[in-house]
């Protein structure tokens, strides 16, 4: 076994991790979208199952914001950018 080169690939695997930032994708409670679209819509950009988007939903309702999905900024942002264009306030940080 060539544990030298194991250990190069875990050091370019731990380079490349910190240099994308890790990012939350937040979504924000609203008084106008219903329960049923911020769950389709979380379903459709975020692929989560129906029931990782009621309990997003569930959690943005009560808790006023809810972490619905964690990568880069360069993979959040498309997704971002399509919550809010159905309408829904988004945002990463």
């Amino acid at each position: 076994m060539n544990f030298s080169y194991q250990e190069e690939e875990l050091v370019e695997l731990l380079e490349k991790t910190t240099d994308e930032e890790l990012c939350d994708l937040v979504v924000f409670n609203d008084d106008f979208n219903t329960f049923e679209h911020v769950i389709n819509i979380l379903v459709k950009v975020c692929k989560h199952t129906a029931e990782q988007a009621e309990q997003c939903t569930m959690l943005i309702h009560y808790k006023g914001k809810c972490t619905v999905k964690n990568g880069s900024f360069t993979e959040l942002k498309p997704m971002c950018e399509s919550i809010l264009s159905a309408g829904i306030t988004a945002t990463v940080l």
